[in-house]
């Protein structure tokens, strides 16, 4: 399978299975997020894996919906280990911590979906829940959580997946 296939073919899952994932498969998906490129190569992404009993009802108290997902990466930067650019006038010092968790959650997905473990990505918690939750550190900051399991009887793409605007509304050359 092409990239371009691969990309094409992935969807957010909302009906999993509730197989786990296999250790092997999951070291490929951490993998995966461990080589992803991130500014500087300064890797200010911290995963957590969730997965017991007990840390999937905490992820569940956040408020995030799982779907029935027998594992969880909370993917999150390193505040004090992250890019920042003090010379953006725009955004005063600038830090990249969210686009490298972002390049490290999607490199992830893709690897997942390459494995044929289905993936959702999740930002519909609040990070202070998160926080308390899971007592993270000061310095690292939630961005988002990465569901992964196998697609159960009822798996279908949402009725959206397919539609793209076209390629002249979303890409200018200057």
């Amino acid at each position: 399978m092409t990239f371009m296939e691969l990309a094409r073919n992935r969807f957010s899952e909302r009906h999993f299975d509730s197989r786990p994932v296999e250790e092997e498969k999951l070291q490929r998906i951490l993998e995966a997020g461990r080589i992803a490129p991130t500014a500087c190569n300064y890797q200010p992404q911290r995963i957590y894996v969730i997965r017991s009993k007990a840390a999937m009802e905490k992820a569940k108290a956040t408020r995030a919906s799982l779907y029935g997902c027998p594992v969880v990466l909370l993917v999150c930067y390193d505040s004090e280990t992250v890019w920042r650019n003090p010379g953006d006038r725009c955004y005063e010092n600038y830090n990249a911590g969210e686009q490298d968790a972002s390049i490290v959650a999607a490199s992830m997905m893709f690897e997942a979906e390459e494995l044929g473990v289905h993936s959702l990505w999740i930002r519909g918690f609040d990070s202070k829940d998160v926080i308390d939750a899971f007592d993270l550190p000061a310095n690292h900051v939630p961005v988002m959580m990465l569901a992964l399991g196998y697609p159960g009887e009822k798996s279908h793409a949402a009725h959206l997946h397919a539609k793209r605007k076209p390629m002249e509304e979303t890409v200018r050359e200057l």
